[in-house]
């Protein structure tokens, strides 16, 4: 569903700046350039997500369109061609989401980071430790307004319960000195059970002593502020972090990832069923391992083109995902393709493998009003005790009969050939 986002802006060009990075992020942009035009436009049904305000408009030259979107609960950033300390005072006691001086392009590339954040932040769960609620709940307040998923904790302890609890969280803001055990012995404890690609640490201290900065690094953490800070300063830090997280994360996404099926890639599926393989053996849990291949594969390159033979990829890929898709799916290179799959006995696990096998091979797969017939050949080896290098070996040697044996069919392998 488009959310939509409510554009306030007297200057025609900035306008239309604005709402080409919303769409480009996929909102719904409504455009208004005069305090009348948004309490028309709020008067309505419309829900909007969020709103870039100009702080000076014709009929409302000190930030009072700011206060009319606010009261309706629509968040906002102020976009501003005046700047300065009165101005930024007067902005930062209402409770936007920031401000963006209107002084160069980069304010329009800051404004787009900004946005995109706020679609996502929601994903992204921050716990705040802090002994004093006043302290806690203003940063609380901080965070609503960058609409980030937020939990609280009074105290070290409690925190690392809620992080037991609660799934999805990425960053821990933590005070100094709280009891039970204080920021510098929760940073420690963070570590041990959360590396740096996981799990981001900023810890918060008002002492005076500045070797508190160092302590909470040296321990761990990402990053440290010092009370009282500014909001600016905060939103910052704070979105630096989650930022460097999510980069993390899309690196780690890149590598383990075939880039045409979206499936795991080699180095990914080995790695994953080793971990698997060692569960499935020490509980009984029934489960095959599969490698499959696309029959006669290099006919449709030569006879459609290569890009019709990546379509023919990406669309067995989503036929695994159809049949296969709670097992361990994998791209191993070329047309060939591997699954790990846990089911109640091998007669079910057999049964999920024939029944993508055949509707590979009655699909009539489109390509550039081609229609083109594909099979698949499998090799399978189920419940097997053996390392998963000689499974695979056994696997393969089990594909390697189907194909000989007329292909479009699956082979299996017992677990002593």
């Amino acid at each position: 569903m488009e959310q939509r986002l409510l554009v306030i802006e007297d200057s025609k060009p900035i306008a239309r700046v604005i709402g080409q990075i919303g769409k480009a992020l996929n909102f719904q942009v409504t455009v208004a350039t005069t305090l009348a035009q948004v309490e028309e436009i709020l008067q309505g049904d419309i829900e909007f997500f969020a709103a870039t305000i100009d702080y000076s408009l014709p009929d409302a030259t000190h930030g009072e369109a700011i206060d009319c979107v606010l009261s309706h609960g629509i968040p906002g950033v102020v976009m501003t061609g005046k700047m300065d300390d009165e101005t930024r005072q007067d902005i930062l006691s209402r409770p936007v989401i920031d401000y963006i001086p209107k002084e160069n392009s980069q304010a329009f590339l800051y404004l787009k980071r900004i946005l995109h954040s706020q679609l996502n932040n929601h994903q992204h769960g921050v716990l705040v430790v802090d002994d004093s609620s006043a302290a806690r709940n203003h940063i609380v307040e901080l965070l609503k307004r960058r609409n980030f998923s937020v939990y609280v904790a009074s105290n070290g302890v409690k925190a690392l319960e809620v992080l037991q609890q609660q799934g999805g969280i990425k960053m821990v803001i933590t005070d100094l000195e709280m009891p039970e055990m204080d920021g510098i012995g929760l940073t420690n404890e963070l570590r041990k059970l959360y590396p740096r690609d996981q799990l981001a640490i900023v810890g918060i201290s008002g002492a005076e002593n500045g070797l508190h900065s160092a302590r909470f690094i040296k321990n761990g953490a990402d990053d440290f502020l010092r009370k009282p800070f500014c909001p600016e300063e905060f939103y910052c830090r704070i979105t630096q972090n989650i930022e460097n997280l999510s980069n993390i994360e899309q690196i780690k996404k890149a590598a383990n990832t075939d880039f045409l099926t979206g499936l795991a890639n080699r180095r990914s599926f080995f790695h994953d069923a080793d971990i698997r393989l060692a569960e499935y053996i020490k509980h009984k849990t029934p489960y095959c391992l599969a490698m499959l291949d696309i029959d006669l594969f290099k006919g449709i390159n030569d006879k459609y083109g290569h890009d019709a033979g990546d379509h023919v990829l990406k669309l067995v890929a989503l036929y695994m995902r159809k049949h296969l898709g709670k097992g361990s799916l994998a791209r191993l290179g070329g047309e060939e393709f591997a699954v790990l799959l846990t089911g109640e006995d091998e007669d079910q696990l057999f049964g999920k493998l024939d029944d993508f096998r055949r509707e590979v091979s009655v699909a009539q797969i489109v390509f550039e009003q081609q229609h083109i017939s594909v099979t698949v050949s499998l090799g399978a080896i189920f419940n097997s005790n053996q390392p998963l290098a000689r499974q695979l070996h056994l696997a393969d040697n089990a594909l390697y009969q189907a194909k000989e044996n007329g292909r479009n069919q699956i082979a299996t392998s017992g677990v002593d050939d």
